[in-house]
């Protein structure tokens, strides 16, 4: 394990509320917000990880299972899957929960590489798993 304390595997979540400005014009959650705040955990948990400046390099596999409704909570679950020379590979998933029933579902799956890139702009080495 990298000195930081995190493990490959390790769970880092992000929540958040969809309201009006994030929705198309069926009140459903917009595809690019749901990317764009898929990117920002993979930021995160790849720093978190690599302790190390990153840069998304590749959205794989990305699939949009259920829509999600204005109002409705969302949570973003990234796990580091894969750990390159310079790179990670952060696995994302995203569910929806109706606040009022309780009633949850994934609605977004993605892979997201990062890069770790120095000073000078070029790709540099990233903690390697024990």
């Amino acid at each position: 394990m990298p000195e930081n304390g995190t493990s490959i595997g390790e769970e880092t979540r992000l929540f958040e509320i969809v309201f009006p400005t994030n929705t198309n014009n069926n009140h459903m959650l917009f595809g690019g917000y749901a990317l764009q705040l898929m990117d920002r955990l993979a930021f995160i948990v790849s720093s978190r990880y690599t302790r190390k400046n990153m840069l998304t390099v590749a959205t794989e596999k990305v699939e949009f299972l259920n829509p999600v409704a204005e109002g409705e909570l969302i949570e973003l679950v990234a796990k580091i899957a894969r750990v390159g020379r310079t790179s990670v590979t952060v696995d994302i998933d995203m569910f929806s929960e109706h606040l009022m029933t309780g009633d949850r579902k994934r609605c977004t799956t993605a892979q997201f590489v990062m890069v770790a890139v120095g000073d000078d702009g070029k790709p540099t080495a990233v903690p390697q798993p024990s």
